[in-house]
């Protein structure tokens, strides 16, 4: 026996004016994310656009300029030094034992040399770079943005931009591509230290094997792409923190957004860079 359920004309009406509001409600979502993701794309514009403009004035901040190739440098080596070293050591530590068993220990300098100047120490060390600097750069101009100091600047005439981003993207595009050199070699040294575990080879001879596996094709595309990890990294933690919003968590947000979006786009900028060399090495 079949049971009709008959449904009120008003009932009936009153579920579908409910369902075109949520359907109103579901529309509108989508486009205030879309108007949303446009706006932040032209801010991104107009962010760039400033900040090129600024980098090619005449007075440019020389002075703060050193001072943050001395923060984002040296300050960074103690770190860089302990991730190069490990870099080598581990990726010594994990091939040796493969390449014992093919009969190809005298290969394993050279192996390691390419992998680390060509892919291991341009990506880890950005994205450790990443993870130090571009934090560091949104926290501290998202909380100078939370206490008005920016707009401080810009009331005195001081130029914010050409002060505070300028030279700070300026030196993460200099000084990240030495670090990352500078990781390179650690990474050398500390692979000789792993070979030296199981057995007995001198750095003359471990380095003569490594550097003769090395030829322009792996440095000069590992260099190149390390400037843009750079760019990336201050131009990240910059745009961050310049526009961070008002109150104190949003420094934390920034902070963590810089991080987030600098490792990502350094990701897809090694994805670009190995599929161009791939396509110039053919």
């Amino acid at each position: 026996m079949k049971i009709k359920i008959t449904i009120p004309v008003a009932k009936a009406k009153e579920i579908a004016r409910i369902q075109a509001l949520r359907l109103s409600e579901k529309t509108l979502a989508r486009s205030q994310a879309t108007n949303n993701f446009l706006t932040d794309i032209a801010d991104v514009i107009l962010f760039i656009t400033h900040l090129i403009k600024e980098t090619f004035s005449r007075k440019f901040e020389l002075r703060e300029f050193f001072h943050q190739c001395y923060l984002i440098g040296y300050k960074s080596l103690p770190l860089i030094s302990v991730t190069g070293t490990i870099m080598g050591l581990v990726l010594t530590i994990q091939s040796r034992p493969v390449m014992v068993r093919f009969g190809a220990e005298t290969l394993l300098p050279g192996m390691v040399a390419v992998s680390l100047i060509r892919e291991m120490g341009p990506v880890i060390t950005a994205l450790i770079c990443a993870g130090k600097i571009a934090s560091g750069m949104g926290a501290e101009l998202g909380s100078m943005k939370v206490t008005e100091q920016i707009e401080a600047m810009e009331v005195s005439s001081t130029h914010p931009m050409r002060f505070l981003v300028v030279t700070r993207v300026m030196a993460a595009t200099l000084m990240i591509p030495l670090l990352i050199l500078y990781a390179d070699a650690l990474g050398i040294l500390g692979s000789w230290i792993g070979a030296n575990i199981k057995g007995e080879v001198s750095f003359i001879l471990f380095s003569s094997q490594a550097f003769s596996h090395i030829s322009f094709i792996d440095l000069i595309p590992s260099l190149v792409k390390s400037f843009f990890f750079g760019a990336v990294i201050g131009l990240v933690g910059c745009y961050k923190g310049y526009n961070a919003g008002r109150g104190t968590e949003s420094v934390g947000k920034a902070a963590n957004s810089a991080v987030v979006l600098a490792s990502l786009l350094v990701l897809i900028v090694d994805m670009i860079a190995v599929q161009i060399t791939d396509m110039l090495g053919k």
